[in-house]
């Protein structure tokens, strides 16, 4: 088998920034009951549950020293039975996954780079051999935020077994995308490899999403691209504009590098209502502006990034649901080709995706004032007298008009040429699509 590698960028739902570590099954499958019935058509197919999942202690805010995580005796997670019921008696995620899939939805779920300590501290021995996984350990390679784990010695001959036997475990369960974090910061090309061969074993089709970025370099790019399936460009991003802003350059940057299989990845979308017991902040619908949310979506979508929602959805008020429903965000990640910014001057950042004999623009305002500009239709890459131009949210028609009206030019536009005339409040951003 080899690494599934999804022709669209995965559409989807995550626990962690309404539930950080301490998601229940109910609230998942409240989760996944409502996309089922008001997403799943729109595109959206995925739900993943997030970290720590195995620790019965598990709090908002922080991960537990000594944590008794539940293991099987070979070292590898389970389910806490509290939080997952059906996970009882061993049964791991299994049910759930059942669960999730007889909605038509996809099952992920959240690991951690390295050996859980405790299986360590109990001397349990790699599965199918005699191996204790303390000789696998190398301790000097540890998460720096998560203390649950150790890293993993990869000059052992047995060093990939264990990645090898946990995904064996996952893949019984039903798993079909996994999100493997600590691996990009600093960047674990052995534990990423390791990774990627395990998934690759598997009898399922695997996504495999690598996590955290924060200012990954694209000199790993080859290396991305040939082991995982998505992987992360940045550090988490929360409901504030500022983490929006800063990652224009980073989308920028990798954008063009997004292709079938293989997906640079701007974070999940904070959108909704977040942090009921998250990582961040106190419970709240989050705290972005009407313009700023869908400034956010407009962007993750034209740069074809991943879109995994991070509020809770049965609660999340209608207006951000709506935009989630326009078919078009799933349309553009399933025809366009290519993506990228145009260019980002005077606190306007423009963008183009291609493919199928369609054009998709955005212009985003990222300064704190109120914006009007002109725009070419030549510089917009929709050439001199474009096909009709309409709002990707509204599905109404663009104005555009000629360079030259009556005896006078716009400034700057060949007379032969169209415009389009753009006013943006602060944060504020349009989105259009261009056939033909």
């Amino acid at each position: 088998m080899v690494l599934a590698r999804p022709h669209t960028p995965p559409m989807g739902w995550n626990s962690w920034d309404c539930f950080g570590t301490t998601v229940t099954e109910a609230e998942v499958l409240a989760n996944a009951r409502f996309m089922a019935e008001h997403l799943r058509d729109a595109g959206w197919d995925t739900i993943v549950v997030d970290a720590d999942w195995a620790d019965p202690d598990a709090r908002a805010h922080g991960y537990n020293d000594d944590a008794r995580l539940h293991l099987d005796e070979h070292g590898r997670l389970l389910p806490d039975p509290v939080r997952f019921p059906s996970a009882a008696d061993g049964a791991g995620f299994g049910p759930l996954a059942d669960q999730i899939h007889a909605l038509g939805l996809k099952f992920g779920v959240h690991v951690m780079r390295g050996i859980p300590r405790r299986a360590l501290a109990e001397g349990m021995l790699l599965h199918g051999t005699s191996t204790p996984l303390a000789d696998l350990a190398d301790p000097a390679n540890d998460c720096e935020w998560n203390p649950h784990f150790v890293g993993i010695d990869h000059t052992h001959p047995d060093a990939g077994a264990y990645y090898r036997s946990t995904v064996e475990l996952y893949d019984s369960w039903g798993v079909d995308l996994i999100k493997a974090d600590d691996m990009l910061w600093p960047y674990q090309e052995r534990d990423i490899t390791a990774y990627s061969d395990a998934v690759a074993a598997a009898e399922r089709e695997i996504v495999l999403s690598l996590s955290p970025g924060r200012d990954l370099s694209a000199a790993h790019l080859d290396h991305l691209a040939d082991h995982s399936s998505m992987w992360r460009i940045c550090d988490d991003v929360w409901d504030r504009w500022e983490d929006v802003a800063d990652n224009l350059s980073r989308m920028a940057r990798w954008a063009p590098h997004a292709r079938a299989g293989a997906w640079p990845d701007a974070d999940m979308l904070p959108l909704g209502r977040v942090g009921i017991r998250g990582e961040r902040g106190e419970p709240r619908h989050d705290l972005l502006t009407p313009d700023e949310r869908r400034s956010l979506l407009t962007l993750w979508t034209i740069a074809r990034s991943p879109l995994m929602f991070g509020g809770d959805l049965p609660s999340t008020n209608p207006d951000t649901i709506a935009l989630l429903q326009n078919p078009a965000l799933a349309d553009l990640l399933t025809r366009a080709e290519g993506s990228g910014e145009i260019r980002h001057e005077h606190g306007l950042a423009l963008w183009r995706a291609t493919g199928g004999g369609t054009t998709w623009l955005a212009a985003v305002n990222t300064t704190e004032a109120p914006l009007t500009t002109t725009l070419d239709t030549r510089d917009l890459g929709i050439g001199a007298a474009p096909a009709q131009v309409v709002d990707v949210w509204t599905g109404r028609p663009v104005t555009v008009r000629p360079g030259r009206a009556g005896s006078a030019t716009v400034r700057g536009v060949a007379p032969d040429s169209s415009v389009v005339e753009v006013t943006l409040a602060s944060h504020a951003s349009a989105f259009w699509r261009c056939d033909g």
